[in-house]
């Protein structure tokens, strides 16, 4: 596979043959303006910029397995260093905000803006939103814009990055909406998750295969990591790891009491390499040590 580096702006802009950017850490690009005529569909490319876009897109969107018409449009977000994919013949409408890391980098307050975790979401896993909710986030967006056109002071850069964190802000409110509304699919989800849990533990010994973690679940529900966790917590008010934890104790309790074998013994059926870190874990959820609690038997 060729990939081609896109580290800049001014990359950026040269990738996309678009007129020359206004700054040179931050930039909004009119999507349907984009040049693709010179691109071939077999070349990825690697963004080294976060990125938020808009895009219209018609026909089903598939959630799990459930095929949702959505005829709105959908905001997706990346970090650095995804890879991303264009058809040269696709017709695209919409916008681009593309932010350079050193422009967050320089403060805490931007360094807070990189946590949120749809930033790795798969492209599947898009927001997406209404005309009123569109409407909402690009209100920030022309704010950002007149900062990036007008002649920078003191306050561009903390009022670039408050209207950024209220795009932000907006669309982790609407993503909760999107789990909201979705109750099937997300339904479906969590049973699938559940017993893709329950079968992962139900083997006799955990220590071939090792402790699984959240990938290995999100993997076979075809989700990202991130949007199974956000999910689960949305829903159970807990993550994915701290589910695996709870069925983890679970079984260790059940062979604390239900076998003599030695806490190393047990330690290791579970996929743990050094007993320690079982104790470790085992007391800080049941605040009994392995030993403390068979002795409660």
């Amino acid at each position: 596979m060729e990939y081609f580096d896109i580290n800049s702006v001014a990359e950026l802009h040269n990738f996309f043959r678009y007129t020359k950017p206004l700054h040179p850490l931050i930039t909004i690009i009119d999507m349907g303006l984009v040049d693709r005529t010179h691109r071939k569909p077999d070349v990825g490319y690697r963004l080294g910029l976060y990125s938020i876009t808009l895009k219209k897109v018609d026909g089903n969107f598939k959630y799990g397995r459930t095929n949702i018409d959505f005829a709105d449009g959908t905001l997706l977000f990346t970090a650095p260093d995804q890879i991303l994919f264009s058809d040269p013949g696709n017709k695209v409408e919409g916008w681009g905000l593309f932010i350079h890391p050193d422009l967050l980098n320089a403060t805490a307050k931007g360094r807070e803006l990189t946590e949120y975790s749809f930033f790795g979401y798969d492209f599947n896993e898009g927001l997406h939103v209404s005309d009123s909710e569109t409407k909402v986030i690009e209100v920030s967006l022309q704010n950002i814009a007149s900062e990036i056109s007008g002649t920078l002071d003191d306050h561009s850069h903390h009022l670039i990055l408050a209207n950024l964190e209220l795009i932000l802000s907006y669309a982790a409110r609407f993503y909760g909406r999107q789990f909201m509304t979705r109750i099937k699919p997300s339904n479906d989800l969590l049973e699938r998750f559940d017993r893709l849990l329950t079968e992962y533990f139900k083997k006799d010994s955990l220590f071939q295969p090792g402790l699984p973690d959240g990938k290995y679940f999100a993997d076979r529900l075809g989700l990202s990591t991130n949007y199974l966790s956000d999910l689960l917590v949305k829903y159970t008010g807990k993550s994915t790891q701290t589910h695996m934890h709870l069925k983890l104790i679970d079984k260790a309790k059940h062979l604390l009491w239900s076998t003599g074998h030695s806490i190393s013994e047990i330690a290791f059926d579970l996929g743990f390499e050094h007993p320690s870190h079982f104790t470790k874990l085992f007391k800080n959820k049941t605040a009994y040590s392995p030993k403390a609690y068979r002795a409660l038997n």
